[in-house]
């Protein structure tokens, strides 16, 4: 009987394990990949086979392998910040997804705001954040470039086209008179200094100062997110008026080793120049304006100077980063390289950068961890004779433009033609100027944190940052005047920088009922900051075929110049305090108080507080709106603050004395009384999604008041020759306006996919309350020594343009007629009154009213193609070029602008420029930043993963009605350090740039 039994039970478990292993040969794997809208594979993202409870995730390289039973046709694929996808896998062994971003699941995306992180749903403060998928392509040698045009409120300008060279970066517009106004910026919780280590230059070399971010590698950035109101910044205390600009680099993941490559090729070309005579042109000009030098000036040839000069620059770009470890140990290892050849012919920039990051825990509890990163990147740039402060032989742009385009640049001999020592052949420039720089730079940081208890933790962050610039230039003077061959000239300039930071927090974080969240942190911050440099020069150097900077000693002794600098000590000592509260996800409070103690200020005002408060109103959460298929998000935001503005030079409020040969001389006199540059913010901003958020945005207004501006004077007499001090200026400037955020899910379909996002901007400056005016913005070339342009005075915005009015040409005299104070129109020859020396007016503003920047993207299967413009409008620029270099004066023996191609106007050669609205022109633009055509090939067998193919152009156009080399100019015009802006005067020529990508994984 059990024998029965037993056989029995055998047969039956023999039968079920048949019938499974019958239903297990029925099942089937399905692999595929899983990627972000711009190719990027998406690891973690979950994978589920419909109506089933299988699934599995995606590895590194956003991969996935899942046994499905036959009766499966979809899989679900999700993941956060992107709207879940359903795709069949009918009758398929491999498929491959491209996830799309849901604005609705990107409201619980996490965004980085001072010392802490919040989800955007919960922000109160104005703060834009942009993700590496939506950074700007192509050549970018800092980080500021990636986020031009993608954010109302933000003003980023090239100053130059120099390769690495510097930019100018607004947030809501200029608030200050002299302390700066560009934003701190701040990466992965290091607070930077903003100035750079590379050696200055001058007479006749380069004189363009840098990005001071150029040590970054924008391959290593993940997300740059920007705070603009006080309610957001003022956590950042006495630095925080110009707003904030927070960099977080790529972080270790665990997993799998993933090695991710990335390579780029192409060429730069010149986009935009001056239009000057060509040589049929300038024949012609000489046939009409001086018929009697046409023997002697035409040369027969036709040549195009600029032409020469510049040249198709190639550029290539390498990058790769392996990640990988557990959860408790993780790594992240990156390398790259950019070789850059600038346009301009014998300058290039070249970085190396390496960046390690790991973070590990420790403890059973794994509440004691640890993160580490290291950076380290050099710079080497051959830079270009382009010094904007030269004398009337100018610097190569300059030559170029004025070269006679009938003369060869060339003799029968090969060698450059020579003219004379006040006329250069710029090929001469090129070969006489050699001026190397090199810059490295360590970012080191250890972070050390604890969790104390589920909802508090310590955190540590030290951090030591070491800048060295080395700087070598030599001029060989024979080559352009041959009396001067024995008096060579060399200089080498060396700077050192160290910047040392200690910051404590303690945050709390808690849902103490089911109704209200509290979030808290509090901090102590000590920064430390060291700078210095020294510089050896001399001349008389005869050409023995070495590099004069090698043998300084061989110079003349009269000629040789040592000179030092070391900066007063800047320490900056803080206690911080920051507040959320969440009640019923609906209503939103976050208060803040920071109070710094710095070195900079007197000893009568060494601290101050800067506060903030703001509310948010979540209204899409309340009952009446809730659920609702049309109303997906609608968030009221209020907010205040007062910040703080200290960059301007250490020592300004103590005695500081400059030591020469056997003397010494105070330099600045103390001001114990001097404190805070001070800004109050009020912003009022409104947040909404709709129609299942394919619509979504944001508006805000701003009103921005700026007092007790900080401004270096001069000391009335009787005093110390150029006795200077530091003092607060009575009087407030004013920044208030709009900005408006929009975009647009427009086409959202299996194969088809388009978005449209563009982002305006209203800014409206003005001055009041101030005693006298302040001038600025100098103007350059011959018969321009010693014209300022600006003026900061009230009833006016800042840098308000300040010109005599040009009122045509006189066709009796052919010179130049302006307007008197009376409003008459005459010629200063005929009348004294019309002098333009003493009659001018306020003639308008060289900061935009209006920004604007404009992206889409459209995919189409595996293609995606993407679009960036920017433009600003509102403004004026004064094209200094135009002014002093291509005048009529030039003929016959210089090339002139071709302006003058109208002979009825009947201008006379001898007529002199003047600084005046002839030359200020509206600088309205609208610039293709680039496009980015790319294709998505996927996996290529077992080894080659997520591979992608692009082709971005640069800079393809420009739609703008100025006649100088770019609208987005900004030449330094300085005066007392007293900053400019609009100016254009011979600047390095901007570049537009074609360029082939691909990046994979293995």
């Amino acid at each position: 009987m059990n024998s029965k039994r037993l056989s029995s039970r055998f047969a039956l478990c023999l039968g079920w394990l048949l019938l499974s292993l019958a239903g297990f040969a029925q099942t089937r794997t399905v692999t595929g990949t899983v990627t972000s809208e711009t190719g990027e594979p998406v690891p973690g993202a979950s994978v589920k086979a419909v109506g089933t409870t299988t699934g599995t995730s995606t590895d590194a390289q956003g991969s996935f392998a899942l046994s499905v039973p036959p009766s499966v046709t979809q899989l679900e694929i999700s993941f956060v910040g992107y709207a879940t996808q359903k795709v069949s896998i009918a009758g398929k062994e491999s498929v491959t997804v491209q996830l799309q971003p849901s604005s609705a699941e990107a409201l619980d995306e996490v965004v980085v705001i001072g010392y802490g992180q919040v989800r955007k749903k919960d922000l109160t403060g104005s703060v834009a954040s942009i993700g590496a998928k939506d950074f700007n392509k192509g050549v970018i040698t800092a980080p500021d470039q990636l986020i031009q045009g993608k954010t109302p409120g933000v003003m980023i300008i090239n100053n130059t086209g120099q390769p690495g060279g510097s930019t100018t970066v607004k947030i809501r517009g200029n608030s200050s008179i002299r302390a700066g106004n560009n934003p701190l910026f701040v990466l992965d919780g290091i607070p930077l200094s903003g100035t750079s280590a590379r050696p200055g230059g001058s007479g006749g070399f380069s004189t363009d100062g840098g990005n001071p971010l150029t040590y970054l590698n924008p391959s290593d950035i993940a997300s740059i997110d920007i705070l603009k109101d006080a309610s957001a910044t003022a956590i950042y205390g006495s630095r925080g008026a110009n707003g904030v600009v927070i960099i977080t680099t790529k972080r270790a993941k665990s997993g799998e080793p993933t090695l991710n490559l990335g390579a780029s090729a192409g060429l730069s070309s010149l986009l935009k120049k001056p239009d000057v005579l060509d040589a049929s042109q300038f024949r012609e000009a000489i046939q009409h304006y001086t018929p009697s030098d046409v023997a002697t000036a035409d040369f027969g040839s036709d040549v195009d100077a600029f032409d020469a000069i510049t040249r198709k620059a190639p550029t290539q770009n390498y990058y790769g980063d392996i990640t990988g470890g557990t959860e408790n140990g993780r790594y992240r290892l990156s390398l790259g390289y950019l070789d850059q050849a600038g346009i301009v012919r014998t300058s290039e920039l070249k970085k190396y950068t390496a960046n390690l990051s790991s973070s590990f825990k420790f403890l059973d509890n794994k509440r004691l961890g640890l993160d580490v990163n290291l950076l380290v990147t050099q710079t080497n740039e051959n830079l270009a004779p382009i010094d904007v402060g030269v004398g009337f032989t100018g610097n190569v742009i300059s030559q170029a433009l004025q070269w006679n385009p009938t003369r060869p640049l060339y003799d029968d001999n090969g060698n450059p033609t020579y003219i004379s020592p006040n006329q250069i052949n710029p090929m001469t420039s090129l070969a006489a100027y050699k001026d190397r720089a090199v810059v490295n730079t360590i970012v080191a940081s250890v972070s050390p944190y604890y969790k104390i208890t589920d909802n508090l933790e310590y955190k540590l962050i030290y951090s030591v940052t070491r800048q060295t610039g080395d700087r070598t230039g030599r001029y060989i003077a024979g080559m352009v005047d041959s009396s001067q061959v024995q008096n060579g000239m060399a200089f080498v300039g060396n700077n050192t920088e160290t910047d040392q930071q200690l910051t404590q927090t303690l945050t709390f974080n808690k849902q103490l009922s089911d109704a209200f969240n509290l979030n808290a942190v509090a901090g102590y911050e000590f920064l430390d900051y060291k700078y210095y440099w020294n510089s050896e020069s001399g001349s008389g150097f005869s050409d023995v075929g070495l590099d004069y900077y090698d043998y300084l000693l061989y110079s003349t002794i009269s000629s040789r110049s040592i000179n030092s600098h070391r900066d007063p000590s800047i320490q900056l000592q803080s206690f911080f305090l920051r507040a959320s509260a969440n009640y019923l996800d609906r209503y939103l409070l976050t208060a803040t108080i920071r109070r710094d103690g710095s070195t900079k200020f007197g000893s009568n005002n060494r601290y101050a507080n800067f506060p903030s408060l703001a509310f948010a109103w979540n209204l899409s959460n309340e009952a009446f709106l809730k659920g609702s298929n049309v109303v997906n998000q609608l968030k009221l935001r209020l907010g205040w603050g007062q910040t703080g503005n200290s960059a301007f030079p250490s020592g300004a409020s103590r005695p500081r004395f400059t030591f020469g040969t056997q003397s010494i001389t105070q330099a600045n006199f103390g001001n114990p009384d001097l404190k805070w540059e001070s800004s109050a913010t009020l912003n009022a901003g409104l947040d909404f999604a709709l129609f299942n958020s394919r619509l979504s945005g944001s508006l805000d207004y701003f009103n921005k008041k700026t007092t007790d501006a900080l401004f270096e004077s001069t000391i009335a007499q009787p005093a110390p020759p150029s006795g200077k001090i530091w003092i607060n200026l009575p009087g407030e400037i004013s920044n208030k306006g709009v900005e408006l955020s929009l975009t647009g899910n427009i086409i959202s379909k299996k194969d088809w996919g388009w978005n449209l996002t563009a982002n305006a901007t209203y800014i409206q400056n003005d001055v009041s309350g101030l005693t006298g005016y302040y001038t600025t913005a100098a103007l350059r070339g011959q018969g321009f020594s010693g014209v300022l342009g600006q003026r900061m005075v009230n009833g006016q915005p800042l840098n308000v343009w300040y010109l005599a009015k040009y009122a045509g040409i006189d066709p009796t005299t052919g010179t130049s007629m302006y307007m008197a104070q009376d409003g008459t129109v005459g010629t200063p020859a005929t009348d004294s009154k019309y002098d333009p020396s003493l009659n001018k007016f306020y003639v308008g503003s060289p900061n935009p009213k209006y920004l604007l920047g404009i992206t889409t993207d459209v995919t189409y299967k595996k293609f995606t193609a993407t679009f960036n413009m920017n433009g600003a409008f509102g403004h004026y620029l004064f094209n200094n070029t135009m002014a002093t270099v291509l005048g009529l004066s030039n003929l016959p023996s210089r090339n002139i602008g071709n302006y003058y191609d109208n002979p009825a106007a009947n201008e006379a050669l001898s007529n002199s420029a003047s600084a005046s609205t002839r030359y200020l022109e509206k600088g309205d633009y609208m610039k293709m930043s680039n496009i980015t055509l790319s294709y998505r090939v996927g996996n290529i067998g077992n080894t080659i993963k997520n591979l992608n193919i692009s082709l971005t152009g640069q800079n393809l156009f420009v739609l703008t009605g100025y006649n100088g080399f770019d609208p987005e100019v900004n030449t330094d015009g300085s005066d007392s350090d007293i900053p400019s802006l609009g100016i254009e005067y011979l600047p390095y020529p901007p570049a537009r740039t074609i360029l082939l990508g691909v990046n994979f994984s293995l």
